[in-house]
C-alpha cells in the first residue's frame, strides 16, 4: 500500500474533491483504498467546514463592523454596498430551482469542499437533515468520480 499517494489523496479531497482521485490513479493504488481516502478526507473537511460555518460568519461580520465604525471615527464616508446585486439574484435563483437537496448534494463537488460546505450550512444550516445529504452527496459522487477517472486511465 502506497501511503504517500493515499495521503495526498486524502489532503487534495479535503480541498478539491473533483481532482482528488487523479494521485490515486496515477500511483497504481486500488480503486477502493483511493475511493475510501477520497471520501475520508472530504466528509472530515465537510464536518469542520460546515459546523464551523457559522463561527466564521460571526467574525466576519464583527471585522465588517469594525472597520466601518474605524472609518467613522477617520471620517471617512462609508461606502454603501448593494444588497440586491446580480450575484445575490443568481443565487437566489439557484436556492429556489434545486433546493436544499441539490445544494448539499452537489456544491461540495462543483465548488469545493470548504466553499460547497459553508454555502450548505449559510443556506440550510437550522435543518438537521442538510449535513447527513452532505455526507450522502459525497459517498455518491466520490464512487462516480473515481469510477470515472479510473474509467479513462
Amino acid at each position: 500500500m502506497n501511503w504517500a499517494v493515499l495521503s495526498s489523496v486524502f489532503l487534495l479531497a479535503t480541498f478539491k474533491f473533483m481532482f482528488s482521485a487523479v494521485p490515486g490513479v496515477v500511483g497504481n493504488v486500488p480503486f477502493l483504498h483511493t475511493y475510501l481516502a477520497m471520501i475520508s478526507g472530504a466528509i472530515i473537511s465537510s464536518g469542520l467546514f460546515y459546523f464551523m460555518a457559522e463561527l466564521f460568519m460571526k467574525l466576519s461580520h464583527k471585522r465588517a463592523v469594525k472597520k466601518r465604525l474605524e472609518q467613522e471615527k477617520k471620517g471617512i464616508p462609508v461606502k454603501v454596498k448593494k444588497k440586491f446585486t446580480r450575484i445575490n439574484k443568481l443565487i437566489v435563483r439557484i436556492k429556489l430551482r434545486i433546493g436544499i437537496y441539490g445544494i448539499a448534494f452537489w456544491a461540495p463537488l462543483f465548488l469545493s469542499i470548504p466553499i460547497g460546505s459553508a454555502v450548505v450550512a449559510k443556506f440550510y444550516g437550522k435543518k438537521l437533515i442538510t449535513f447527513p445529504l452532505m455526507v450522502v452527496g459525497i459517498l455518491v459522487n466520490g464512487l462516480l468520480v473515481v469510477y470515472l477517472t479510473y474509467i479513462f486511465d
